[in-house]
């Protein structure tokens, strides 16, 4: 796969900052973005590390509810590197409370920063692809995406809607030279329990058992960079039950719904 120019969001920590390190060892040009600017500027300096050179990566802070400033963000890109070969849509946020303890406002923050905000992106993105008749729009989804689980109700909501948004967009653009892809991820060890939103918008600050016992992150990585260059439709990865419940939920819905609720 030749050199290509490779925009992560979420790039600051976990699946993104793991990613970011795949595409930098393969010798791509980088785009990072996430809100924490000077996270992202460590993980630009483990990219250069990685062999990718100081003019190959560009740390580009952004807030992805701030729909208002994405095109300036695309163009920004485009005046420094000509061209967005690849696009992941990895900014993200958990959540971690029963229904009847979750505020609206946690509710409202999970589908602007989990799906409005991923649309928002990919839609200022999309014509220079159109126009060159070739690109990658990827989104880092979940499991949840795809099974409904205690606790999770927004969360799986929005990964929920962030598979059917990409999908139905796969149907309108794969005809024209661009390709997506969904990342499934079942539970992998990163910090996303501990920055999940409590039911009334503080922090949850506690690791999960299933998070602490999942896969590695750089591992992770590994799958998805590997499915991303085979412009895979959908990259599922993951090495615990959670990933039986995606063929359970196929063959068997009422079983997996009982074990969902075995759960709670």
């Amino acid at each position: 796969m030749s050199a290509q120019t490779v925009w992560i969001t979420g790039a600051s920590s976990g699946i993104g900052e793991a990613l970011a390190l795949q595409f930098a060892k393969n010798g791509d040009q980088l785009v990072l973005s996430a809100r924490r600017e000077d996270e992202l500027d460590r993980v630009a300096e483990r990219c250069r590390d990685a062999g990718l050179s100081a003019a190959g990566v560009l740390v580009l802070p952004l807030d992805v509810t701030d729909w208002d400033s994405l095109p300036g963000k695309v163009q920004t890109v485009l005046d420094r590197f000509g061209s967005i070969d690849l696009l992941v849509n990895n900014a993200g946020v958990s959540q971690r409370s029963l229904c009847k303890d979750t505020d609206m406002s946690v509710y409202q923050k999970l589908m602007d920063v989990d799906v409005m905000g991923q649309i928002a992106l990919t839609k200022a993105v999309l014509p220079h692809m159109l126009d060159r008749r070739s690109g990658h729009l990827a989104v880092t989804s979940s499991v949840a995406g795809k099974v409904g689980a205690p606790m999770r109700t927004g969360y799986c909501a929005a990964k929920h809607a962030v598979m059917g948004f990409f999908d139905a967009l796969r149907a309108e653009v794969e005809g024209q030279g661009v390709s997506v892809s969904t990342i499934t991820p079942g539970f992998i060890r990163t910090d996303i329990s501990r920055n999940a939103l409590a039911g009334d918008g503080s922090a949850y600050g506690k690791e999960d058992d299933d998070i602490a016992g999942g896969m590695d992150v750089t591992e992770c990585a590994e799958v998805v960079f590997k499915g991303l260059q085979a412009k895979k439709r959908e990259i599922p990865v993951g090495k615990g039950k959670e990933m039986a419940a995606l063929w359970i939920k196929r063959i068997s819905p009422e079983s997996l719904f009982r074990m969902a609720r075995a759960r709670s």
